[in-house]
């Protein structure tokens, strides 16, 4: 049999694998939706993840990169290694309004699938259970540790009101901006304080001016996330967290600085100190590999699914993930898998909700038949399977 029959014999036998395991896969998709965890404290999550893959016969390697919420579990000896990534964090105050739950869910049964037919295909499949996407930048550690190492190409799928090819993801800055002054008493002597909450004030009418004169594509926004103590004392210590945003790296290195000089204006103006904390590595703008995003588009085609809005132009989404510092070193996807929102948009508490509808648990189950198709595509065509095993 031809490369190209032995992929659709390898893709009817993806397709019943992930349809054997769907009672399973719903199972974990709703266990973790509703068991939330944010960065780094992911232990429910992970374990649970990673027991199904165990229990499938993956060889499951736990806390790797130095993070006791990652995990790394292979499966087969090919030579060309494909990595399914696995995100399973929660945001705050919000649960699971992002779908990281379908998106764990999803990355096993890919990886089941692909389990079943490793050995005809030659792969190595992992599953990388990669924690604190939102904002804490685990793939970026596991990047750094070497747990990336020997992967040909990485994918994954991201639950979003449609199905999109790629976003435009967003090079991204996390930190803390930390103001502190001196506290008086705001009636009998405020001319004795230092109003740290001023150089607040200061600092975001700075930054609205400052937007103004931001080229297309940069973000600039936060939340105060300590503003004093009390309404009659002058606040001594305030404390914004903010979030810089830019098409590129290159652009996200220029942005910054501006940001940070409106912050020390606040301080300029008001005597009170500033000191900045960076709260996660610095995410990447993405690469998408065009390869694999057709190979993806058509396998999700087949599935039922389609893509009016890149075919009418919509610009893409844009959106900040740590799957893009991948992408500058692996060829590496990360499609928008749609739901059925219902108006809802990721972020918000009524798109938790719709992550374990029966929308929901379709996206489960087409995210991982069309992971899987995909991977088989990179080896089962010679012209993909060449480009990948020789760019490592």
């Amino acid at each position: 049999m031809g490369s190209e029959g032995a992929g659709s014999a390898a893709k009817r036998s993806a397709r019943d694998a992930v349809e054997r395991a769907r009672d399973g896969l719903l199972a974990l998709s709703h266990q973790i939706h509703g068991h939330p965890e944010t960065a780094f404290e992911e232990h429910a999550a992970a374990a649970w993840t990673a027991d199904a893959l165990e229990r499938a016969g993956f060889h499951v390697t736990m806390g790797v990169g130095g993070l006791p919420t990652a995990f790394d579990a292979a499966f087969g000896s090919g030579d060309l290694v494909i990595a399914i990534c696995a995100e399973y964090d929660a945001l705050p105050g919000v649960g699971h309004a992002c779908g990281h739950n379908i998106i764990a869910a999803s990355a096993v049964g890919a990886g089941l699938a692909l389990a079943g037919v490793a050995g005809d295909l030659g792969l190595t499949v992992r599953v990388i259970g990669t924690p604190a996407e939102e904002g804490g930048g685990g793939k970026i550690a596991l990047l750094d540790h070497g747990v990336f190492s020997g992967v040909h190409a990485a994918m994954m799928v991201h639950p979003w009101p449609d199905d999109r090819v790629a976003a435009q993801c967003l090079a991204v800055a996390h930190f803390d901006t930390h103001f502190t002054g001196r506290s008086a008493h705001a009636s009998a002597a405020p001319f004795e304080g230092v109003n740290a909450a001023d150089a607040a004030v200061v600092a975001q009418v700075a930054i609205g001016l400052l937007r103004q004169q931001l080229p297309p594509g940069d973000q600039v926004h936060g939340i105060v996330t300590h503003g004093g103590d009390a309404a009659n004392i002058i606040p001594a210590s305030v404390t914004l967290r903010s979030m810089c945003r830019s098409r590129t790296l290159d652009g996200l290195a220029h942005l910054e600085p501006r940001v940070r000089a409106c912050f020390e204006a606040g301080s300029v103006a008001t005597g009170a100190d500033v000191a900045f904390e960076h709260l996660a590595p610095t995410y990447s703008h993405m690469v998408t590999d065009s390869g694999l995003a057709a190979a993806y588009r058509a396998n999700a085609e087949a599935l039922g699914r389609s893509f009016p809005h890149d075919d009418d132009g919509t610009p893409p989404p844009s959106l900040s993930t740590d799957m893009a510092n991948v992408s500058l070193v692996i060829p590496t996807i990360h499609p928008l898998l749609g739901i059925d929102a219902d108006g809802a948009v990721n972020h918000q508490p009524e798109f938790a909700g719709v992550c374990i509808t029966a929308s929901g648990d379709l996206a489960v189950t087409d995210g991982a038949i069309a992971l899987a198709w995909t991977a088989i595509d990179g080896a089962a065509r010679p012209e993909l399977r060449e480009r990948l095993v020789g760019a490592a």
